[in-house]
């Protein structure tokens, strides 16, 4: 009986191919040295002989895998003593009912800024634990351009908590402050504010003790996809209601995140990005640099009436750049799928839009690279050249 010849190793030391710009929305794109790490790991991590996919995770190396990746998250997030840092999964659409199922007595009453689809499906989620919840601000009929100030906020009975998402992935919009600093919704006394971070969570400093909960998807600024990053306030832990086990945040603050088989690859890589922030400098840094990306590409956008951008100026998100050709142009649709696929060809992938604004969408998270800001600036400048 013939036996099958095993498959190849590919050698550690083959070249590696050329990279594309990854402007994914999501999963984004990672850190190289985060990437080089995980590929010796995934092999053996630790000396321990055994890759961290294949890790237990009530095993001493992955006890440590995970130890570390908390102490690094709260080292870049200056996260105060009396918060949890839980990894969960079910990405971030699954807080959309374990926050008001926690959070939210029947009949409670929440409030919700609505500022773009994610936010969208926040507040449908919601009816299912009380009728008495209510917008506080509709981005609807503006096309969710911008997100609201203080003064276009309308509470009415006082809520329980206030949900809001810091960065619109798929419009493009950011609650920032001119200099790109976070900017927080007025939130009446007493009301918890609940923030949906997951496309632009650590681009830039933040004050934890502002929420009372926040969470993100990992697969933007954080890691992979498989894991959901949420931190807490202790005093929130315990639900309002008799809950199952794995809907419960205490059940997960009480099991350091392991009331089940945790996602044990996905929690190691944003070990290694926690570090990979830190190494580099911090969130300031990360700031900074993320003002001079945005700020290449918005330049290349306001530098002509060729295109059309779809944020508002002082709501324009760092993370997700979105725009199109302008619709004054003759054939400027078709214009969009030829940037698209020209794009592509050298070697800028993923900047397709989102079906709800079309165009382009360029997303520059932190691991993205300051270089490939550049040539899609450049590219901008050459397909007008072209075709405007």
């Amino acid at each position: 009986m013939s036996t099958a010849a095993a498959p190849a190793v590919a050698s550690s030391k083959a070249a590696l191919p050329a990279r594309a710009f990854n402007f994914s929305a999501g999963p984004g794109v990672l850190p190289e040295p985060v990437l080089r790490q995980a590929q010796q790991d995934l092999w053996s991590i630790m000396g321990s002989g055994i890759g961290i996919a294949e890790q237990s995770h009530r095993g001493t190396v992955f006890d440590k895998v995970l130890a570390d990746a908390e102490a690094a998250c709260r080292k870049v997030g200056n996260i105060p003593d009396n918060y949890k840092v839980l990894f969960l999964t079910g990405g971030a659409t699954t807080q959309n009912h374990m926050v008001p199922a926690n959070l939210l007595p029947d009949d409670g009453v929440a409030a919700f800024l609505t500022t773009g689809v994610w936010t969208e499906k926040t507040w449908e989620e919601v009816g299912v634990y009380s009728s008495k919840c209510y917008e506080a601000w509709d981005g609807r009929k503006t096309n969710h351009t911008f997100c609201p100030a203080d003064n276009e906020v309308v509470y009415k009975d006082k809520p329980v908590y206030v949900h809001m998402c810091s960065n619109n992935t798929i419009y493009g919009t950011q609650f920032r402050n001119a200099d790109g600093s976070i900017r927080l919704p007025h939130v009446p006394k007493g009301s918890t504010l609940v923030c949906d971070a997951s496309s632009d969570i650590f681009s830039r400093p933040i004050n934890i003790s502002d929420y009372g909960l926040i969470y993100c998807g990992a697969q933007k600024n954080v890691g992979i996809a498989g894991t959901t990053l949420v931190i807490i306030r202790e005093d929130l832990l315990e639900p309002v209601r008799k809950l199952p086990t794995m809907l419960r945040y205490d059940s997960f603050a009480k099991n350091e995140s392991r009331p089940n088989t945790p996602p044990v690859f996905p929690i190691y890589v944003s070990g290694l990005v926690f570090q990979w922030i830190l190494d580099e400098g911090g969130l300031a840094v990360m700031h900074k640099r993320n003002m001079e990306k945005a700020a290449i590409i918005y330049d290349a956008l306001d530098a002509s009436a060729f295109w059309a951008p779809h944020a508002r100026k002082d709501s324009r998100s760092l993370m997700n750049i979105t725009f199109k050709v302008n619709p004054k142009v003759a054939n400027a649709a078709d214009l969009d799928k030829k940037f698209v696929k020209e794009a592509l060809a050298n070697g800028m992938d993923q900047l397709k839009g989102h079906r709800s604004t079309g165009g382009m969408r360029a997303s520059v998270y932190n691991a993205f690279p300051i270089e490939g800001c550049r040539a899609l600036a450049q590219f901008m400048k050459d397909f007008e050249a072209k075709n405007g």
